[in-house]
């Protein structure tokens, strides 16, 4: 279901990470939607040229070629406010790089937006122990949203990856709760943070989402294997990959899907 939202302002949360505040007339596709990664595919038009309504993706990719289709991204829905017509989007930023971002950077009160969704598969499990929360910058919204979710006395330790110092954000942390900050300016890896992690005892619920080949082929055997995390409580999925657009990302989540399929 599409959702047309407009620009109702924009707070810079890092030098890198913006937020960008929207409200619609309708968001009733949001009813009932209760995971804390909720995401949504944001439609940008290409050449200015206007998106046709209703707006079927499916029916354009039949109809026109590749280079004249909007760009489809992906961003995760924070804080949608059914009855206030109100959702919260963080855009990481890096210049001119990019379609969202520098969409972000320039949106201003009263632009417009279409969003198809939302879809999500995470919350975290109230019943657990303790919960992991791994992500780099283009995942921090969604951890968000999670701290958000746990209650006051959850036991929760985050390792974040950013580039420096004045990249870390505010994070919503309960006081049992712990942060590692893994900085790039200074060398820091984000396996090697998560591989670092004195584990608690008891049943863990983990989510762990950014660059793909960090946490797929790097993080997701580390839990797994050497520290014995069961696969259903395990979130972990690549939300970017290094050099690759989200078209080609895609194409590489496909194949990674058929090479685990076959071995």
């Amino acid at each position: 279901m599409a959702t047309h939202l407009t620009v109702t302002g924009t707070t810079h949360l890092s030098p890198s990470l913006l937020r960008v505040h929207l409200r619609s007339d309708d968001l009733s596709a949001f009813v009932g939607s209760e995971f804390t990664d909720r995401y949504v595919k944001l439609v940008f038009p290409v050449d200015g040229r206007p998106l046709p309504e209703p707006l079927d993706m499916r029916a354009l990719r039949g109809t026109l070629p590749p280079e004249q289709l909007p760009v489809v991204r992906t961003y995760t829905a924070l804080s949608p406010d059914v009855a206030a017509g109100t959702l919260d989007i963080d855009f990481v930023v890096h210049g001119d790089e990019g379609v969202a971002g520098p969409w972000a950077a320039r949106a201003r009160p009263g632009d417009t937006l279409v969003a198809n969704g939302p879809g999500g598969g995470y919350r975290p499990d109230p019943g657990a122990d303790w919960h992991l929360l791994v992500a780099d910058e283009s995942a921090l919204p969604a951890v968000t949203a999670a701290l958000a979710d746990l209650g006051p006395d959850a036991v929760v330790h985050v390792v974040a990856l950013v580039d420096s110092g004045e990249h870390e954000v505010a994070l919503p942390v309960p006081e049992a709760g712990s942060v590692t900050w893994v900085r790039r300016t200074t060398g820091g890896d984000l396996a090697e943070a998560v591989a670092a992690l004195a584990f608690p005892s008891g049943r863990v619920h983990a989510f762990v989402h950014g660059e793909a080949e960090v946490v797929m082929r790097r993080i997701r055997p580390l839990l797994l294997r050497e520290r014995g995390v069961r696969r259903e409580d395990l979130s972990i999925s690549g939300y970017w990959r290094d050099g690759r657009t989200e078209e080609g990302f895609r194409e590489w989540k496909s194949a990674l899907a058929r090479e685990e399929a076959a071995g």
